[in-house]
């Protein structure tokens, strides 16, 4: 198995001072990192939901990935192992979630593409807020709307590989959305060394022909936008919590993680419902501050689909008179620096399906 290409928070900075780095990152199994990858100029397919309910979303849904498919000029198809992953959110709990329904229905959709329902899996973080808003199976009922569903929860541990890592010299572990149990789980004997590695999850970029990405969006203090790309990075990788600590260091590693080749690869697109989302307040949930809208939105470029969402957010900061998100939270622009997309909202073509 080869090791991914590792980027370090020193690439960031070199590359927006106009420099390439003279070498690898300094650990010992750290190949040299990928050159910067054109930037993609992929549209935003958008479609209109009547309503919430299951069968609009089914129907919007197949809409949505048949005039992908067309523009693309290839079906999704089993490959050679078989198998799709699903990215999910739960993180922000109840209320603030991927849509059950939009899940469904990309698994109806897959299904009808010739995966078995078998073969695809769901990949989420934390597994109570996964059983909270109904992936994982009630507590009293004892009962999921994802029966015979595999569902990899990240957390478990399960799901690293010691060969596949993001390394960063920044250490300390703390759950950037529920504050308490922050050394729950943390094995007091680690070095320094193991603590400033973050393991990133095989499953989705080993062990299926492609992904898709399902965020959810909400504002961060940190991030300023919590979306596709959180979702695609952090949200799928061991010990990254510890990057909150400094305004600086999160932001970087989203881009850099993003850049890692073998993760975009197998990344197909992002698939994202406009169902709710949040404009301040967030990661944590608060519903005085959200909004709904009937909009699902299809594109392989993260960095364009959070541009987008980071400007309704700011819209909608500034008509309830809050401040727009700090300029200085540099999340979209590092990842631009590194050809994981466009963070130019004025590149944002959007292409309407109905």
């Amino acid at each position: 198995m080869r090791l991914t290409h590792l980027l370090a928070f020193s690439l960031v900075l070199l590359a927006i001072a106009g420099r390439a780095p003279a070498q690898s990152p300094a650990h010992a199994n750290a190949p040299t990192p990928a050159k910067k990858a054109p930037i993609p100029r992929e549209p935003i397919w958008e479609t209109r939901l009547p309503s919430f309910s299951a069968e609009d979303y089914a129907t919007q849904v197949e809409t949505l990935i048949g005039a992908w498919e067309k523009s693309i000029g290839r079906k999704l198809a089993p490959g050679a192992k078989g198998k799709v992953g699903l990215k999910i959110y739960a993180d922000s709990g109840p209320g603030m979630a991927t849509p059950v329904p939009l899940t469904k229905a990309v698994i109806a959709a897959m299904e009808r593409r010739g995966f078995k329902h078998e073969n695809i899996f769901l990949v989420g973080l934390n597994q109570l807020r996964l059983r909270m808003t109904g992936y994982l199976p009630s507590f009293i009922t004892g009962k999921t709307a994802f029966e015979g569903t595999q569902i990899y929860v990240l957390e478990s541990g399960r799901y690293y590989d010691p060969v596949w890592f993001y390394d960063s010299p920044l250490p300390s572990r703390f759950d950037p959305v529920f504050m308490e149990q922050q050394t729950k789980g943390v094995n007091a004997t680690t070095t320094k060394e193991e603590d400033r590695k973050s393991f990133l999850a095989t499953p989705l970029f080993l062990d299926a022909d492609f992904w898709i990405n399902l965020p959810v969006y909400t504002d961060h203090p940190t991030l300023g936008v919590n979306g596709a790309l959180v979702n695609a990075t952090l949200w799928n990788a061991s010990n990254t919590a510890r990057f909150f600590r400094s305004p600086a260091n999160a932001p970087a590693a989203v881009a850099e993680m993003g850049a890692i080749p073998e993760l975009r690869e197998t990344w197909m697109f992002s698939l994202v419902s406009l169902e709710h989302y949040q404009f301040i307040g967030g990661p944590y949930f608060n519903s005085l501050y959200t909004v709904s809208e009937p909009v699902l939105w299809l594109s392989r470029d993260p960095v364009l689909l959070d541009t987008l969402m980071l400007d309704r957010i700011n819209t909608w900061r500034k008509k309830n008179r809050f401040e727009a998100v700090s300029e200085e939270i540099r999340t979209l622009e590092f990842a631009e620096i590194l050809g994981v997309g466009s963070a130019k909202l004025s590149n944002a073509k959007v292409v309407e399906v109905r």
